[in-house]
Formats: C-alpha cells, sequence, structure tokens
C-alpha cells in the first residue's frame, strides 16, 4: 500500500509500505480509500517544521486525518461496519489500512457525496466550538479565520440558530465565508470593526468568537470584539510558529476587566445527561466524537451543508508534495484540497 510519510519539514514521501490483510483479527476492519482531505492549516504547520505540539510523534511521521473509503473486510466481531460501506476515519493519507472497530468511524449514507462526506471529522470539529461554548440559539457568533475550519463554523452557525459573522484576512476569504452563509463578513483590520460588529449585534455585541486562526494577532482581534462576559472558543494552536509576542494576551482590558470565558475547544463537552461509556468514540453520549460527527453528516444528507462548495484544488495522491508546497507557500487561492486515491 501507498502512504504519506514525513521525514522532516517539508521532506513528505509517498511510500511503499506491506499491509497484511488476509488474516484479518477478530475487531480488525480493511479499508481502501478513496479520496482525503487536506487540512491546511494543521497540517501546513505540521508540514513546515513549526513548534512541536505537545505529545506529538518524532520523525519520521504519518500526515493527514480526513479519510473516505470502502469497507473491504471484517473480522469475526465486527458489528458497526459491514462489508461495501463508505466510511470515513481519521486514518492518514494512504491507499489502504486496517483499523480497530473501537476507533473512530462514520458510515457515510446513500446520497451524501464523496468530497462533503470527508469533511465529516473536521466539520465536527468546528461543531464543537459551539457545543463545548454551550451556545444557544439567537447568540451573535463571530469567526475570526476564515479557514476550512472555521468556515465549517460559519456555514453550521446558522443551522444551530445563530447569527454570524466571517472575519476573514483577504477578500477571497470573505467571499467564501459568504458562500458558506455568513449573515455578514468583515476584515480583521478594518478599522471600524468594532463598530460594525456592534450595529451588526443590534448594540448587544459579540456572545461567542471562535478563534480558528494560529496567530496571536487574532487572538488579540477575538479578545477585542467579543462582549463583555462573552466566550471566546479557542480551536486553533495559537503561536504555533509564530515569532515572541509584543503584547500581554491576558492583558486586564482584553481578559480580566471584561469577565471573559476563554474556552479549550479540546476533549468532551459538558452535557447534563450524559452515560458513562468510557470510550470517546463509541458511546450514547450526545456530544461524543463519532455522534457529532454523524449529525454533520445528517445535514449533508439533508442538502444543508455542502463542504465541496469550497474545494478549490484536486490532486491524485502521486501529486501530494506539489499540494502541501502551495499551502507551505500560504496560496489564498487554495482552500478545499482532495487527494484522489484510485490508480
Amino acid at each position: 500500500m501507498k502512504i504519506a510519510i514525513l521525514h522532516g519539514p517539508r521532506d513528505l514521501r509517498i511510500e511503499d509500505q506491506t499491509l497484511e490483510t488476509s488474516q484479518l483479527g477478530g475487531d480488525e476492519i480493511h479499508v481502501k480509500t478513496r479520496i482525503s482531505a487536506l487540512k491546511i492549516g494543521t497540517d501546513r504547520g505540521n508540514y513546515e517544521g513549526a513548534d512541536q505540539v505537545p505529545g506529538a510523534p518524532g520523525y519520521p511521521r504519518w500526515v493527514g486525518d480526513s479519510n473516505l473509503g470502502i469497507v473491504q473486510a471484517v473480522g469475526s466481531g465486527v458489528k458497526r461496519v459491514k462489508v461495501g460501506d463508505r466510511v470515513v476515519t481519521r486514518a492518514p493519507h494512504q491507499s489502504e489500512y486496517i483499523m480497530s472497530d473501537s476507533d473512530s468511524v462514520v458510515v457515510i449514507p446513500d446520497g451524501v457525496a464523496d468530497e462533503d462526506a470527508v469533511y465529516a471529522h473536521l466539520y465536527a470539529l468546528s461543531a464543537h466550538c459551539y457545543h463545548k461554548a454551550h451556545f444557544r440559539p439567537g447568540e451573535t457568533v463571530a469567526v475570526v479565520g476564515v479557514g476550512v475550519l472555521g468556515l465549517g463554523a460559519i456555514a453550521l452557525g446558522p443551522l444551530f440558530g445563530g447569527r454570524v459573522a466571517g472575519i476573514a484576512n483577504s477578500p477571497v476569504r470573505m467571499e467564501m465565508s459568504e458562500r458558506m452563509g455568513a449573515h455578514a463578513n468583515f476584515l480583521h483590520d478594518d478599522p471600524e470593526l468594532e463598530a460594525k460588529l456592534d450595529a451588526f449585534s443590534g448594540g448587544k455585541g459579540i456572545d461567542l468568537v471562535i478563534l480558528t486562526a494560529n496567530p496571536w494577532p487574532a487572538f488579540r482581534t477575538a479578545m477585542e470584539i467579543v462582549r463583555d462576559n462573552g466566550r471566546v472558543s479557542v480551536v486553533s494552536l495559537l503561536g504555533r510558529g509564530e515569532p515572541p509576542l509584543d503584547f500581554n494576551p491576558l492583558a486586564m482590558e482584553l481578559f480580566y476587566n471584561k469577565g471573559t470565558t476563554l474556552i479549550a475547544v479540546s476533549g468532551r463537552a459538558g452535557y447534563l445527561y450524559p452515560d458513562a461509556s468510557p470510550n470517546a468514540f463509541q458511546t450514547t453520549d450526545r456530544y461524543a466524537w463519532d455522534n457529532i460527527a454523524d449529525h454533520v453528516v445528517s445535514l449533508m444528507a439533508d442538502g444543508l451543508l455542502e463542504p465541496s462548495r469550497l474545494v478549490t484544488h484536486r490532486f491524485h495522491y502521486s501529486e501530494m508534495v506539489e499540494a502541501y508546497e502551495m499551502a507551505y507557500h500560504r496560496e489564498k487561492q487554495m482552500l478545499g484540497v482532495i487527494f484522489n486515491w484510485q490508480e
């Protein structure tokens, strides 16, 4: 099988590795990949050798975690999927793989396009930004960082009952935000940004800011525009690859005086009616990861959510290095990127 392996900063190689599929264990599932998706922000940071995330593996290491494939075979004890199912998993960029029945997996129903479904897990993270912050319908939301993850939050906000403004770093991204359903869009460096957001919210202020951008100036923008006693959902890796700070990120006027709540979008969301399951993926807990992804896919099936509208580039897997290099050079027109694993 083919797999993308990163041997060091900007040293990505497509390698051949042996995969034994003739004798599956009782809980094992064999999947062949159709397509995988590039997460530009996270994958670019990984590719260019930005500061290590705590717990990240050393080199060489696999890359990617949005994989859509077809189940080829299952072990005798597998109950969640069957042969022929189309599934989205957190598997890396690779042509086929074996996973465990206890791993994260979402079965994709007929009628949902591959290029929508492959974003199920990424858009589940966008949804989690709302769940973790205890979002309520009727609140006003600003999304700072209009990449794939931020655009997912923008698309989901109106479906959840929010009024959403996109805060972008270029007119191109503003246009993408508008296409995904934002009620309003602004440039992050607009000198009248706070006044415009005040007008957008009818004077009530921004209840929730979802921060998907890594740079510290984006954090400052989020802290400046949130209303007093508002919340900021942080789903970015703040400061990753950034120079030293030139301001205090928790200055009194940004944090203490405003009574701002900072929320790290990691781990489970709080919920009044949880179950006792210890498994973060397989559980009846309403906000367990696969349940969120299932909900996202149901919105796709209903025609309410179309991540594929933002696919800007399609590559054969053999051209993957070219795609990563484009991301490395911050190609503004590049957003949704799909890798085709068909020979």
